[in-house]
């Protein structure tokens, strides 16, 4: 009896138009690695800036830490720079980081490649959204050197207190932070229209959109998300500006500020919170969509499966983002919003849990019975999934209006926020990199460091964020640089929170134990196979290792099957590449050849 191979097809359709004109191949160092076209050169200039400024939000996440873990012990850190550490903080993870590195890093790195593409089909504008995002970064960084330092009025850029006297970088630092906002939108939307054309318009042969990887279709999501959602940050950061700056009253009600009356009248608070949040929770998923596929893809290539539930998967990815612009007020249950809005806005958050629930539930099969390998890789995948449903349960919770105004602005939300926005999409970041790191770099890294490194990262940020919830019940409110003497607050509260600053410097400087593995392993490290993960997606087919310029060499690939044929029954290898037509797949003695579709 011939074993048949899902979507296999023994020809592929024409091209639909001609090659796409490759950007000019530059030699000298400033044409090949500062102003490059190319789009992976591209990725690792985001990647490189983006961990930049992280490693800056890191470090300011310490001094937080060490302020609330060993109170009245470091001088140097007061109420002020406590608050600019934790506005800069969020904002740079949020935005400059994830964000950048997943649509900026990944998303250039991965998509001509998995697609079987040359590049990005406007290399000259893929070439400028870095150096706009690089400009916003510096830009971002000038703040810290300004008379009254960076914003410290929360991430959130909450008027009329982020723009009042009295609080912290009132002057040039919320200048420069709104600034820095609209140049990153402006040069996301150059990538990311990239990033939708070359999906929709320079696929290879063969390439259908129900045979691409889940890794292009969710930073394909992400990216029409970030289209849609990013006007809306973009408008309210130039209406604040403009408040601040030129006196409107977009914002801004009437107030009096130390005894005088505000030159402000009749703005409205709320408008800001609804046009912040209407791109805050889709953030949300512009962060995790892209999160998505690439743990779908280390499933199935380290579990040696198929992915179970394609097609389910990517409708789960489309339900996901359109539901992403219908829940964002239940950030604002405590605003005084109507009672019938919070109903809706509840009932929508729990029904995006649905598509986001079979997710989870077809990585799980996928995984059962599988031929897992623990390798690095795999070992985050698998942390990704633990964390992700862990955090997305304790935002069942705060999805609830009855629940969630007494837990509102205390660390349950803290607790939750990082372990769904912050440690589950960093889990599948330091997969991908290890996963993909021999396809960059050619070389391959220490698997030992790797694994100490999972694991002092995977335990530690548990034992940084758990412990938080229990502060949450507790009634401890975040943000404060100090409690002081506070009744309700029990004597156990101190205690964890020294314990937690401890993980926390932990964890921090286990990231440079991953820092140096790739740079050692960069530099020293043992050459890598081609293909040494036996993945069947189209990046591992390159004829060169690292791939060079233009991707494949004379002629481009031609797609015969879906990305997840593994442990296929009857076959001689337990991975059949993409390109690779049903005709020359090589069958186990007493196997009839692989049925072909018409």
């Amino acid at each position: 009896m011939a074993h048949s191979i899902y979507d296999a097809v023994s020809t592929a359709p024409p091209a639909e138009g001609p090659e796409m004109e490759l950007p000019p191949h530059a030699h000298s160092f400033i044409g090949k690695y500062v102003f490059c076209q190319d789009a992976k050169v591209i990725a690792i200039q985001y990647a490189i800036t983006a961990t930049a400024i992280g490693l800056v939000a890191l470090a300011l996440s310490i001094v937080m830490r060490l302020q609330l873990g060993f109170p009245e012990t470091f001088s140097l850190i007061d109420p002020s720079n406590y608050l600019q550490a934790v506005s800069m903080h969020g904002m740079i993870m949020v935005v400059y980081l994830l964000t950048a590195l997943f649509l900026g890093g990944f998303g250039n790195y991965l998509i001509p490649l998995m697609i079987g593409a040359r590049d990005m089909v406007f290399p000259w504008l893929n070439m400028m959204s870095f150096w706009v995002y690089l400009l916003a970064v510096l830009v971002l960084a000038a703040s810290f050197f300004v008379p009254g330092g960076p914003t410290g009025g929360g991430w959130t850029l909450y008027p009329p207190q982020v723009v009042s006297p009295g609080t912290p970088g009132v002057g040039g630092g919320i200048i420069l932070m709104l600034v820095s906002l609209g140049l990153f939108i402006i040069g996301f939307t150059m990538g990311g229209l990239n990033y939708v054309v070359t999906v929709l318009q320079a696929r290879t042969r063969g390439m259908t959109l129900m045979r691409m990887p889940l890794t292009v279709w969710g930073i394909f999501m992400a990216t029409v998300l970030a289209l849609l959602a990013f006007p809306a940050l973009f408008v309210a950061a130039l209406m604040l500006l403009l408040d601040h700056t030129l006196g409107t009253s977009f914002f801004l009600p009437s107030m009096l500020n130390l005894g005088e009356q505000s030159r402000h009248s009749g703005g409205s608070p709320l408008l800001f919170q609804h046009l912040f949040w209407f791109f805050g929770h889709p953030e949300v998923y512009i962060v995790a969509l892209p999160a998505f596929g690439i743990v779908s893809d280390l499933i199935a290539t380290h579990a040696r499966r198929n992915i179970f539930g394609y097609r389910m998967m990517v409708w789960a990815i489309i339900a996901i983002g359109a539901l992403s612009f219908v829940v964002w007020a239940h950030h604002m249950y405590v605003s005084g919003m109507n009672p019938y809005f919070g109903f809706l806005f509840a009932t929508t958050t729990l029904i995006i849990a649905v598509p986001t629930a079979i997710k989870v539930y077809n990585w799980v099969l996928t995984l059962w019975r599988g031929n897992v390998r623990l390798s690095v890789p795999m070992l985050f995948a698998i942390g990704f999934i633990f964390t992700f449903v862990n955090g997305g349960l304790s935002g069942l919770f705060l999805g609830n209006v009855t629940v969630d105004v007494p837990l509102s602005d205390t660390y349950f939300v803290v607790g939750h926020f990082h372990m769904v926005m912050a440690v589950a999409p960093i889990l599948v970041i330091f997969g991908a990199i290890y996963h993909w790191y021999p396809k960059i770099t050619g070389k391959m890294f220490n698997e030992t460091a790797g694994k100490i490194h999972f694991w002092i990262t995977f335990l530690g940020t548990y034992a940084i964020y758990y412990p938080m919830h229990y502060l949450g019940f507790e009634g401890v409110p975040r943000r404060y640089y100090a409690y002081g003497e506070t009744a309700f607050i029990s004597d156990s509260v101190q205690a964890l929170n020294a314990f937690i600053t401890l993980a926390a410097i932990v964890v921090a400087l286990a990231q440079i134990l991953f820092i140096f593995n790739l740079v050692w392993s960069w530099l020293h490290g043992e050459k890598a196979d081609p293909n040494p993960w036996k993945a069947t997606t189209l990046e591992w087919q390159t004829p060169h290792n690292p791939p060079r310029h233009g991707n494949f060499g004379p002629e481009l690939p031609v797609v015969y099957r879906w990305p997840y044929d593994y442990s296929v029954p009857g076959a001689k290898d337990d991975f059949i590449p993409q390109n690779v037509p049903p005709e020359k797949v090589e069958m186990l003695p007493g196997h009839a050849p692989v049925a072909k579709k018409a």
